[in-house]
C-alpha cells in the first residue's frame, strides 16, 4: 500500500482553485470557437450555386430557367411574413436582407422523388449569400416545401 500527503496552505489551495478555474475557462472559450461555421456559403456565379444545391442533395440543371431581382421591403408583410417562416424553419433569414436587393434563381430540379418534372428550386441570394429558398411544383397540384431537407429525407 502506498500513501501520499502534502501539506497545502490555505493560501496554496485558493491559488490551486483559481488556476484550475482559468484553465477550465480558457478550455470552454476555446471549445466555443471550435464550432462550425455557420456562416453562409459565398455564392458568387453560377457554378457555385448549383454545386451548393448539390450539397443540400438537389440534382438540378445547370443553367437556370429564371433569374429575377427585386427589392425587399423594408418590413416583411404577407406573402413574405408567411414565406420567411419556412425559412427560418430550414436556418435560412430574410430579415438581415429588408431594404435591400434580392436575387432568385430558379431551377429545374431532375432528382424529386416520385416526380421525373415540374419540379423547381428557387434560391434566393442577398449581397451574394443565400438568405432562402424553396422546392416548389408550380400550378395543379402544386407544393412547396423547405429547400434544405432533412437527413431522414436525403
Amino acid at each position: 500500500m502506498l500513501i501520499w500527503t502534502a501539506k497545502f496552505s490555505r493560501k496554496k489551495a485558493v491559488a490551486a482553485v483559481i488556476a484550475m478555474g482559468i484553465v477550465m475557462a480558457a478550455l470552454i472559450i476555446l471549445m466555443g470557437r471550435m464550432e462550425e461555421n455557420t456562416e453562409p456559403p459565398l455564392l458568387t456565379d453560377n457554378t457555385q450555386r448549383v454545386t451548393y444545391l448539390q450539397s443540400l442533395g438537389w440534382e438540378v440543371k445547370p443553367e437556370p430557367v429564371e433569374t429575377l431581382q427585386f427589392l425587399l421591403p423594408d418590413t416583411l408583410a404577407e406573402p413574405y411574413l408567411s414565406y420567411n417562416e419556412l425559412q427560418t424553419a430550414q436556418g435560412f433569414d430574410l430579415t438581415p436582407c429588408l431594404g435591400k436587393q434580392v436575387s432568385r434563381y430558379t431551377y429545374t430540379v431532375t432528382n424529386y422523388p416520385d416526380r421525373s418534372e415540374g419540379v423547381q428550386a428557387n434560391l434566393y441570394i442577398c449581397e451574394d449569400r443565400p438568405v432562402a429558398g424553396d422546392i416548389c411544383c408550380p400550378g395543379a397540384n402544386g407544393f412547396q416545401e423547405a429547400l434544405v431537407r432533412s437527413s431522414e429525407d436525403k
